[in-house]
This record gives C-alpha cells, structure tokens and sequence, in this order.
C-alpha cells in the first residue's frame, strides 16, 4: 500500500473543504474528512500548529489525534553521566529581501504587471516586517492567490477614474488586487494634498487591500497625516442586535513625529477578529465574555462552538466596548458604521450580505467588491512640518513617561511604537520566521506554477 504524503494529504483536505461549502453540515463529508485529517496527523511532515486541525474540530466536529510537536534532543556527558534533553525546533529565519522577492514572483506568475507585482509584495512583506503576522506572507495564498484560483478576484485589472477634481477623486478598481489599488489611491491623495492641501480618494470595486496601516505610514512619509478605512464581509452584530452587519472595518491613523517612527493607530473595530478566536481555540483557551454574541442574544466563551456557529451566521463579533451598552459598546458599533459609510455611501457600494463572499443559494465563493477611503492633509499647509513633529513627539513623549501601573510590564507604549520595535527585532535577526504551515504554503505556490518551480527549485529553507 502507498503511503501518501503529508502535502498530498493536505491538499486532498483543501480540496474536499473548498469544493463542499456546506460540508460541515454533511455526515459523509465530515466522516471523510476526518479520515483524511487523521491520516494528514498521522503523517511524518504533519504540522501540528496547521489551521486545518482547528477547522476540523472547531466547524466540522471531528476528533483529531494531533501530534505533538516535534523536538530535536542534544545529548551531553558529565562525570560519566549521559543527558538528552529536548529542544524546540528552530524555525528558519528568512531574509526580507528574499521573502519578498518570492511573494513579487508569485504575482507575476499569476499575471500582475511588474507594477502590480512590486507594490503588492511591498504591502506584504511591511506587515510582516512590523510584526503583523496575519497580514503577510500568511495572507499571501489563502486571500489573494486562492482568491484568484476560484475566480473572484483578479490579477491585472486597470484602474478606472470615474471623477476627479482637484482635491478629490472616485477610482473603480474592478476587482482587481486591492493590494495595488490600495498604494494608488492614497498615493492620488497626497499628490493632491501637496498640491492643494488636502486629497480625498474613495475607490469601488476594489477587494482586501493588506494593512490599513500601510496607507497611513504613506502619507506621514510625505510630511502628511493619514486617515484610511475599508470595509469587509459583515462579522460585527449593531448594538442589542444579533446579526452580522458591519465588517471588522478598521479606523487608522497616521500622523508625523520627531521619533524615529510616525504614530500610527491600526485597528479593528471589533474587540476580536476571527483569526483571535482560532488562536484560542488551537491552544485550547476560552473566548474573552463580550467577544462574541450568538443569535439568542448569548455572550459565548466556548471558542470551538464559536468557531462552528460563525461558520453557519449564528454568532457575530461584538463591536470595541463589547455587547450592550454596560461598556460603552454603542461607541465601537458606531465607529464601524462610520467606516462602512465613509466606504459605501460615495460609491454606491453593497454591504453585509452582499460582500459575505458567498452565494447563498449555491454555495459557491462570489467576489467581495469592497469600498476604501484615504486622506492625505498636507501639514505645511497649516503649520511648519517639524513644529508639528515636534509638538507631536513632545506629547507623545510625555505620554509614555507617564506613571506606570506596577502591576504592569514597567512601560507605555504610544500608537506605531510596538510595530518599529518589532522592525527593529526582526532585522537585527536576519529577517523573518516562517512557520512549517507558511512553508508549505510556498511549497504549494511553487508546485502550482512553472516559473516559480524553475527559479525556487529549492527554497531557502528546504534541505
């Protein structure tokens, strides 16, 4: 009998998940998918931490043996005496630099312009460089090229100027990679700023476009302050409601300082995204209580059943303040709402349902044509640019200097601080760690496409 291996065993799950949306609500499919989970598990090169474990327990209820991780031992001798002990695997640390070469690869072999390619990997390899993990390289495959593969969001697509003023304007992205169209509208935006003083440039039909904090980074760059949004499929449930309605729609920030990094502010509006709850779930903790809300109006903790339930529309996030109005949670339901306005409202643009990435009826992916917004106002218009750094780094200064808790960590941090200290991290150790699960993500990327199988015949991390 021929054994499978552990990459054909994963891809036989992603195809069997991807061609059955409704499957969790099969009994055969489940029962297979088990069976294919388990030989996966059971696989010498199965990655423990791999998502699809979670998948299988938290939304298709299947009990899983996972392996546990695996270590290497060294042994040493003292005074006659032998000991192993047991260490850790080391995950390779890869260079920015060829990280973000591959990923630029990987786009131009899905059909971007060197253009499209190059600013792509760029938005990329930034999250990933500032510690946004979710928003690198681990989006690469399961957002953008999965995306493409099922046909609801396009390679190369031109952008189109639908008005224009001299300090504002209206782009269509037609489904393109929002990725790219994302970097040209802010970079619209503050062209006009310069010129003008302010620039204001929404876009439409344009799909995820990375981190908002990418965008406000932009603008302090050019001596300008940032604001962007986006909205996403519905996940937020309004305050005293139930049903998912508003995205997770980040409100971000960015100003200029005189530290050595700009203030930015990057965050969802909701007290926890998705991609938190299967971080508890995976080492098994419960959902923080106000996180989420089912559709009895129950604020849930147990992260499986929360995970399986969001799966079928019967739990939603909470906004910033959490469920009802005992913290103040109206505050974060109408930070969202101003988002998903400022992103749909000039556009004419669908909302909730409608960008939920699925056709109901069939249960095939649709695309998800969201909405963005990003303005640039140009410092010098109103004041000398290094008075406002100055002004700025003073309060800023003043706010980490401040009284610490003793009870807490012995420092304060100000908004943009965590993501430089992370840059800083990272590059004094050479770069990037890249995860068994992300690996294969690449080698996968790299079987799929002959060009990058003849330039990536070994990744720098394969042996």
């Amino acid at each position: 009998m021929t054994t499978k291996s552990s990459t054909t065993l994963r891809n036989e799950i992603l195809e069997l998940i991807g061609s059955n949306p409704g499957g969790h609500l099969n009994a055969e499919i489940c029962s297979t998918l088990g069976t294919k989970l388990q030989a996966y598990a059971d696989s010498p090169d199965a990655d423990p931490s791999d998502v699809l474990f979670a998948i299988g327990s938290s939304v298709y209820g299947v009990a899983i043996t996972i392996p546990p991780p695996k270590v290497a031992t060294t042994t040493s001798s003292s005074n006659g005496a032998t000991t192993t002990t047991a260490e850790e695997e080391d995950v390779p640390i890869v260079d920015f630099e060829y990280m973000r070469q591959f990923m630029k690869d990987v786009f131009l072999a899905y059909g971007c312009t060197e253009e499209q390619a190059d600013t792509s990997a760029e938005v990329l390899i930034e999250a990933d460089k500032r510690g946004i993990d979710s928003h690198g390289l681990g989006r690469l495959k399961p957002i953008y090229c999965d995306r493409i593969d099922k046909g609801i969001l396009w390679a190369n697509k031109p952008i189109t100027v639908l008005k224009e003023t001299k300090t504002t304007a209206l782009v269509d992205g037609n489904l393109g990679l929002g990725l790219y169209i994302g970097p040209h509208c802010m970079d619209l935006a503050i062209k006009k700023a310069k010129e003008f003083g302010v620039g204001f440039v929404v876009s439409q039909n344009s799909t995820h476009y990375g981190i908002a904090g990418y965008y406000a980074t932009m603008a302090t760059q050019k001596g300008c302050i940032g604001f962007t949004g986006t909205n996403a499929r519905p996940s937020i449930a309004p305050t005293f409601g139930v049903e998912p309605m508003l995205g997770t729609n980040p409100l971000t920030f960015g100003m200029p300082t005189s530290d050595p990094f700009p203030f930015v502010i990057d965050c969802a509006t909701s007290v926890n995204q998705r991609g938190k709850i299967e971080k508890y779930a995976r080492s098994n903790e419960p959902t923080p209580r106000g996180a989420v809300i089912d559709d009895a109006g129950i604020e849930r903790t147990d992260t499986h059943g929360i995970l399986r339930d969001m799966v079928l529309g019967k739990c939603a996030l909470t906004p910033v303040g959490g469920a009802g109005d005992a913290m103040a949670g109206y505050k974060g339901y109408g930070w969202a709402t101003v988002v998903e306005l400022l992103s749909t409202a000039f556009q004419s643009g669908p909302f909730g349902e409608a960008v939920c990435g699925l056709d109901r009826k069939t249960g095939l992916p649709k695309p998800m044509p969201l909405g963005h917004f990003f303005l640039a106002i140009d410092v010098e218009a109103i004041c000398p640019l290094d008075t406002f750094k100055a002004n700025a780094g003073n309060l800023l200064g003043a706010l980490r200097e401040s009284k610490k808790s003793p009870n807490g960590p012995g420092r304060i941090w100000t908004a943009g601080e965590m993501e430089n200290d992370a840059r800083l991290a990272r590059s004094a150790q050479g770069g990037m760690k890249v995860l068994k699960v992300l690996q294969q993500n690449m080698i996968d990327l790299r079987e799929q496409h002959p060009s990058l199988k003849e330039k990536y015949g070994k990744l720098i991390f394969e042996s």
